[in-house]
């Protein structure tokens, strides 16, 4: 048994610490390579979902959004309309249709070409009466 004893003895001498770490650095290396793989999908898993987040609020702002626009078209529809205008005209404003007498209309007369400066100012001195503001600027 002294022979047994002697050739263990000399197999543990030998073992060096060098040895143990060259056949345990595969396994090692392996497994850290797979936890980094791990740790990277789990990274872009979280990503992913975070930008899925982002993109249902934005997509729900754009329809509020798109909502409150359309109601403010319609408001300014609304409040465009000509018989809400001759209505706010009449209560708020206390105007009133022009009677047939008061409405003058004056032909716009197309000048020949050289003549357009003077045709500029021969309508700068006629003056034409407005419905109701009395006789500022023309002759009544």
């Amino acid at each position: 048994m002294s022979k047994a004893t002697s050739r263990f003895g000399s197999t543990r001498g030998s073992v060096s610490l060098t040895g143990v770490l060259m056949h345990l650095l595969p396994p090692v290396l392996l497994f850290a390579l797979f936890a980094a793989v791990g740790m990277l999908h789990v990274t872009s898993r979280v990503l992913v979902v975070d930008m899925g987040y982002r993109l249902s609020s934005a997509e729900a702002e754009s329809r509020t959004l798109t909502r409150e626009n359309d109601r403010l078209k319609l408001e300014l529809a609304t409040l465009k309309a000509p018989a809400r205008l001759e209505r706010v005209a009449r209560e708020q404003l206390g105007m009133a249709m022009p009677t047939g007498g008061a409405v003058v209309s004056l032909a716009a007369e197309k000048p020949a070409r050289g003549d357009a400066r003077v045709e500029a100012r021969g309508s700068e001195q006629a003056g034409a009466r407005v419905a109701g503001r009395g006789a500022t600027g023309s002759a009544r």
